[in-house]
């Protein structure tokens, strides 16, 4: 946080000084007790705070507060700000903030693959920047103040993502950072206990339109079906497309799997460039489409973005490759289950599998509340197309995947499990050295985590 004196903050907030030097200088913001970690914090609240004794250690604290507190119970190190309504003091704090800094912010939302559009932008202007950025995929509302304030005067450039848990979610992050380039990497079906019907997802995802300077741009994928579903009337910027559609501004063509990545060629401005980016699958393409946009639009000529993308590190879990048991070949990824990413896992399994034996295990999709059994169902349909020789499904919900597959005609080898404890046994008698085992599911899913660790041997070590 660029630091910011009592007086000033007693200025921007309205507020009156009624306690304390003004001449403290605030180093960090929060709006909830737990988040004050540090000293030298303003604490927006309209909690009345008895037991002082037990934030000594966070002293000096600045108290931004409607609350009326008695000269005698306020300890010489706590400084008190009045204020007539501490939600209306937080928000001038947070606009007034954002005001100091003029430089690109890029917002990114989207189904799947925003972390790792969002980490190769990063990596992409961190070769000659100082970047601000979300923490992998730590994108929780209550977080944005904190990365806000990770802007200092040295950033040159920040990436944020913008997730959505519930409607509103997107422009609540837009008060906050108020991006020139906007990201829609795709939007599938997630998040429906909040958001109630698909519609209302797509609607809570558009909510990015709204957020963009309106001399900003938005970059969104061509070719996704409900992403074209946003009506962009109401969007008076920019709007680059990528893709393979002819439409596209960046368009990828003569895709292809090469070692421990993709390779493909880039269009843009009747000029083609060959890229490789690290990391299985089609949709590991859109990603980087979708960070080369971004970053051309900040300044760097496609060459440079090729040149960074090269190094990028792919993130854990996702569909990372390892040597697996019994010689096997393993792809893990348990960092998040949708029905996008579980299709794009399908392809990248049957991709590298050619000749070999193709085994899926597949745990329960989360977050979907009274959409649970239509989203596993849609699954089902996934599997059965794409189709693998072994399915295992872990979880009662999962269970709907492997019944309606079969419905559908599926006549793989299929096994189902309400748990993971009979699993590996069962795998133990599956795998040999011409098997590759897909094990896809929840980061937050115990029994799918531990499983992912029993299969594994060793990392594949990536491409020189």
């Amino acid at each position: 946080m660029k630091p910011l004196s009592v007086k000033n903050l007693t200025m921007i907030t309205a507020g009156k000084l009624v306690h304390g030097s003004d001449k403290v200088l605030i180093q960090y913001g929060a709006y909830r007790l737990k988040q004050v970690k540090k000293t030298n914090t303003a604490l927006f609240t309209d909690k009345h705070i008895v037991n002082w004794k037990s934030l000594e250690s966070l002293f000096p604290l600045v108290l931004v507060t409607d609350w009326s507190y008695s000269p005698k119970e306020i300890p010489s190190q706590v400084i008190i700000i009045n204020v007539a309504n501490v939600d209306e003091a937080y928000w001038k704090f947070v606009h007034f903030y954002r005001s100091q800094f003029n430089i690109p912010i890029v917002a990114i939302t989207g189904t799947s693959g925003k972390t790792t559009t969002k980490e190769m932008i990063k990596h992409i202007l961190s070769a000659e920047n100082k970047v601000a950025a979300t923490t992998l995929s730590s994108n929780s509302r209550t977080a944005s103040l904190q990365y806000l304030l990770s802007i200092d005067d040295e950033t040159e450039a920040a990436v944020f993502e913008t997730a959505v848990g519930s409607p509103g979610d997107v422009k609540k992050a837009g008060k906050y950072f108020k991006p020139s380039i906007g990201v829609i990497t795709n939007i599938g079906a997630h998040h429906l206990n909040y958001c109630k019907t698909l519609e209302g997802y797509i609607e809570a995802k558009g909510e990015m339109l709204d957020i963009i300077d309106p001399a900003g741009s938005l970059i969104l994928n061509a070719e996704d079906v409900n992403t074209s579903k946003i009506d962009l009337s109401r969007f008076h910027g920019k709007i680059i497309k990528v893709g393979k559609h002819k439409s596209s501004d960046f368009r990828a063509s003569n895709i292809r799997y090469h070692k421990n990545g993709m390779l493909f060629n880039v269009h843009h401005k009747k000029m083609s460039y060959e890229i490789f980016v690290p990391g299985f699958g089609e949709h590991q393409v859109y990603n980087a489409l979708a960070a080369i946009a971004a970053v051309y639009e900040i300044g760097v000529p496609i060459p440079m973005a090729a040149e960074q993308l090269r190094s990028f590190r792919h993130l854990n879990k996702q569909l990372q490759l390892f040597e697996g048991i019994n010689d096997s070949v393993l792809l893990d990824d348990t960092w998040s289950i949708t029905t996008t990413s579980l299709e794009a896992a399908l392809k990248v399994l049957n991709e590298l599998g050619v000749g070999k034996k193709k085994i899926a295990i597949i745990g329960t999709i989360t977050d979907l509340g009274s959409w649970g059994y239509t989203i596993h169902e849609q699954a089902g349909e996934l599997i059965n197309r794409i189709g693998v020789d072994v399915l295992i499904t872990i979880g009662e919900h999962a269970r709907i995947m492997a019944d309606h597959a079969i419905d559908l005609g599926f006549s793989s080898h299929v096994y189902t499990f309400r748990n993971s404890t009979f699993v590996y046994k069962l795998l133990q008698n599956l795998i040999d050295e011409n098997t590759i085992v897909l094990i896809k599911g929840d980061m937050y899913s115990k029994q799918i985590f531990e499983l992912a660790a029993k299969l594994k041997v060793k990392t594949v070590p990536p491409a020189e």
